[in-house]
């Protein structure tokens, strides 16, 4: 059994794109509309193939991912295709992830850290009830 999700034949048809030359009208009438579309300077089009299939017995059924294709597509502000990129599996398991972390962003000393060290204390007595208690038993 197989299953398709997105543009079939995505690796194919993306070659009759022209950077500089394919404008929106031509995308939507190779490829579609898209799967996932992003506004940054320019517009961002993804487009998504994934085949999979059911895997052997021994592996009791699980599905096999053996076709997984996306297409990036940068386009400018008048509609034309500025850029294209094609990642398959074998791009996607060479993409390295940072594993680097933030420092950590609040330090004690911070003016940051005060201040939202004293909002918190207003958050928790907004009347100032500890400091009025505090005062009378320093008085007794």
């Amino acid at each position: 059994m197989v299953k398709h999700h997105g543009v079939p034949f995505l690796d194919k048809k993306q070659t009759k794109l022209i950077v500089n030359k394919s404008n929106i009208n031509d995308i939507k009438n190779i490829l579609g509309n898209p799967s996932t579309k992003s506004k940054f300077d320019n517009d961002i089009w993804i487009y998504i193939e994934r085949k999979q299939s059911q895997s052997e017995l021994k592996n009791l059924g699980k599905m096999k991912i053996y076709k997984n294709d996306v297409l990036v597509l940068e386009i400018n502000n008048n509609g034309i295709l500025k850029k294209k990129k094609l990642y398959n599996m074998e791009d996607m398991e060479n993409i390295k992830i940072v594993k680097e972390t933030t420092e950590e962003g609040f330090r004690k000393n911070s003016f940051i850290y005060s201040f939202m060290s004293s909002m918190r204390q207003k958050v928790n007595d907004p009347l100032g009830q500890r400091a009025k208690k505090r005062k009378e038993i320093s008085q007794r």
